[in-house]
């Protein structure tokens, strides 16, 4: 995040010109060489964000489907606020807040909904007779949500910025972990509609003056049970951000810059059982530091993981801001070596850092390359960092954003909530994002940026065209669905049974919004629901291959943890098209355990026991 990037639309539709250089020719027996150089007086190249682009790209003859949303957030029961304490001090945490999730927390089969709320600062006055608290709704099946909140046990106030959703004890009960400006809260599910807060047991709370982002659950030593990472973004108090003059013009008070702030380490805790945890973060090497000041690099918002490596074991995935972004690498022996520079993820490709939100990690192109998409500040790109050495034990990516379509559509707008999925059931990943400024008095000073602004959807329509992702149109989308937004986190999830994700987009300071996929391509769809045994329950890290009839490959990973401070639904979802039938089904455990399922049909969810016909 930054506030202090130019604006650059007129750069934007300029062809840049490069020097022309003539080598030269060896010359004269006594071995004499010499090089004459001709270079054209040309402009220095400047940074990706601000490199010169075409305003519009030729697309592909292709007609994007109908992929409609209908806002429903109101006629379904979801009547939640997000409070962020905004008073006119500007202080940062109250424009990086909000997110969500889409969890079972009562075991029946369907979706539904946590939203975080942060609170009104302490020293506000006056103070409000009931503060703001969490919020808990159940889902019916048919996507109508009652508010349970009262006596969940989650209608507590704190300032709450994230959440992750596991099973940590393995009980058949979803469990939820909040971060929040101070410390942690861990809820255990006991069953009923009712939370217990056992923070202080597990031993998870982290420090009084953390500020936690994005976190999530994931077996990293494939033990059976989850273990807890946990993102902080900075070392921040609110006497130290008063003391420093933001303004966006000299005057008007902004909020402050990520780059007036240190860094602040991740945390990882190990799951010891017995509802405890210990806190390995140094022996296992994540809390990677600064080579020069020894302070902490790391300015996190984003998490996700992935097996980068192909070797079974989970890898971190950290969005920094205004820093490199870290890449994790599991090693056998239970610590990880940090690995994205060299991996070609830590920056742009002139080699700066962005203002890295949200993040996803998906096969989007059916193959064994991995992608990682990053949403960033405004007037940066997102991201789209693509594995060119799939299966080796060192990954190399290059960002690929610009030559597929990516980066010219997504640059202006500021992105928090970014992630994959296929919205047309046509069996490619799609990419959605989230987009909504830091400050309100933006435009005043950036007319090409609004506080508000609209989601978008990206259409993969396959690597075969040159441009790869195609941004939907809004009248195909639907009025209801582009709608400007503060948006922040953004979570995905089938709430009505009918085979496609719908979306809940988080707000800071608003209501979110609840939008229903009502695309109408008559394509046929398989959800698994996985249950581990020797694997966590929750079988988080599981990976399913769906084999089509034409031998399509669809790869998709059990990953909850992705977006920006939110988690997505746990059941997969795959789109097939046009086929009716799957050639093949194999699911490999966390642990490395496959197993085949036999799939006679689709159109329907299958459950899956690991170890289970």
């Amino acid at each position: 995040m930054s506030n202090d990037i130019p604006e650059n639309d007129d750069v934007v539709g300029k062809a840049m010109k490069f020097s022309v250089v003539v080598l030269a020719l060896l010359a004269s027996v006594a071995g004499i060489a010499y090089v004459m150089q001709q270079t054209e007086e040309i402009a220095a190249p400047e940074k990706e964000e601000q490199s010169a682009l075409p305003q519009e790209r030729e697309l592909p003859e292709l007609q994007i489907p109908e992929i409609r949303f209908t806002d429903i957030t109101q006629a379904a029961g979801i009547d939640f606020v997000h409070k962020n304490g905004a008073a006119g001090e500007k202080l940062l945490p109250e424009t990086m807040s909000g997110g969500g999730a889409f969890f079972d927390f009562d075991g029946d089969g369907d979706q539904d909904i946590v939203c975080v709320n942060s609170t009104v600062w302490p020293w506000t006055t006056p103070q409000p007779t009931e503060l703001p608290t969490q919020a808990l709704y159940e889902n019916d099946g048919k996507g109508n949500f009652t508010n349970v909140t009262p006596g969940s046990g989650l209608d507590v106030s704190f300032y709450g910025n994230g959440v992750a959703c596991g099973d940590f004890d393995n009980d058949g009960k979803v469990d939820l972990y909040f971060t929040a400006v101070g410390k942690n809260r861990l809820f255990h599910n006991q069953g009923a509609g009712k939370f217990v807060d056992v923070t202080e047991k597990a031993g998870v709370a982290g420090a009084d003056d953390q500020w936690g982002t994005s976190c999530g659950w994931f077996d990293y030593d494939l033990d059976g049970d989850l273990d807890l990472m946990v993102a902080n973004y900075l070392e921040w108090s609110p006497e130290k951000d008063r003391s420093m003059e933001f303004t966006l013009d000299g005057s008007l008070r902004a909020y402050g810059r990520p780059t007036d702030f240190r860094g602040a380490f991740p945390v990882l805790y190990r799951n010891d059982g017995d509802g405890k945890f210990s806190d390995v973060s140094q022996e296992a090497g994540i809390q990677i530091a600064n080579a020069d000041t020894g302070e902490p690099l790391a300015k996190s918002l984003g998490l996700t993981f992935a097996d980068v490596t192909a070797d079974g074991r989970l890898d971190v995935i950290i969005a920094n801001d205004t820093v490199q972004n870290l890449l994790l690498i599991n090693q056998p022996n239970g610590s990880f070596a940090e690995n994205a520079a060299t991996s070609g993820i830590a920056f742009d490709n002139s080699g700066g850092a962005r203002g890295a939100m949200g993040i996803d990690a998906g096969y989007f192109r059916n193959t064994d390359a991995v992608g990682i998409t990053i949403g960033n500040f405004a007037n940066e790109m997102t991201a789209l960092y693509v594995c060119q050495t799939p299966g080796l034990p060192l990954p190399v990516f290059r960002d690929e954003a610009v030559s597929n379509g990516i980066g010219p559509v997504t640059r202006v707008e500021l992105t928090f909530g970014v992630m994959f999925a296929d919205l047309d059931l046509d069996t490619r990943l799609d990419i959605f994002a989230c987009n909504g400024h830091l400050e309100d008095d933006i435009q005043k000073v950036q007319s090409s940026q609004h506080y508000e602004q609209p989601p978008q959807v990206l259409w993969n329509c396959g690597s075969e065209y040159d441009n790869e992702f195609m941004v939907v149109p809004d009248d195909i989308l639907g009025p209801e669905f582009v709608k400007r937004m503060v948006g922040r986190g953004a979570t995905r999830a089938d709430i009505d049974g009918d085979g496609d994700v719908d979306l809940l987009l988080f707000a800071s300071g608003n209501k979110p919004r609840l939008l229903r996929n009502d695309q109408s391509t008559g394509h046929h769809w398989l959800r698994f629901q996985l249950t581990g045994t020797s694997s966590n329950r929750d079988a988080i890290g599981a990976t399913v291959k769906v084999t089509l009839p034409d031998d399509t490959v669809l790869t998709r990973t059990v990953m909850p943890t992705c977006s920006y401070q939110s988690q997505v639904e746990l059941p997969l979802t795959f789109g097939l098209g046009e086929f009716d039938t799957v050639k093949s089904v194999e699911i490999t455990w966390p642990g490395g355990e496959t197993q085949q399922v036999n799939v006679p049909d689709t159109d329907r969810v299958v459950k899956v026991t690991e170890g289970q016909a």
